[in-house]
């Protein structure tokens, strides 16, 4: 069962636009797709009701906020267990340095980004939230020099 909504040109337009501005009035958005403002709006609302729009985020430079330094952390809990999952993934997200958290497979268990102000900051962060717990078995860090947005994420092509 797939969990993907069917989705016209017109929508496929409005989506990569809301990606590249969320900011973009229905105006705007109608004129460049070609359609009525209030069917812009329309499809606006089914895309936020099917799921399809999450939301909007405002996105924040970092280092403006004094956090120029961010790293990945790879993270290994031992043993994995859902009892001490829990608690450490709602930790984790609830420290003000972690940017993003993922779940993974292989011999890491969590990705986690984080943004903090200097090499202290960081060294601070991994020993004092990250190895002082008793479930987490290893972190291996790696410090992020460079980072891009790629483009907007729209279904893959019909063949």
């Amino acid at each position: 069962m797939s969990d993907s909504v069917a989705l016209d040109p017109a929508d496929l337009q409005i989506l990569r636009l809301l990606q590249n501005d969320a900011r973009t009035t229905y105006r705007e958005l109608a004129a460049e797709v070609g359609v009525a403002a209030s069917t812009c709006l329309d499809r606006v609302a089914r895309l936020r009701r099917s799921g399809v729009i999450l939301g909007d985020q405002l996105r924040l430079d970092p280092a403006k906020l004094g956090r120029g330094l961010q790293a990945l952390l790879l993270v290994q809990v031992r043993p994995h267990r859902r009892e001490l999952i829990g608690p450490f993934v709602d930790r984790i997200r609830s420290l003000p340095e972690s940017r993003a958290l993922f779940h993974l497979t292989g011999p890491d268990d969590y990705l986690v980004q984080v943004a903090v102000a200097d090499a202290a900051d960081l060294q601070r962060l991994v020993l004092d939230e990250f190895t002082s717990r008793r479930e987490v078995a290893r972190v291996d860090t790696r410090l992020i020099f460079q980072q891009w947005e790629c483009g907007p994420l729209l279904p893959p092509a019909a063949n």
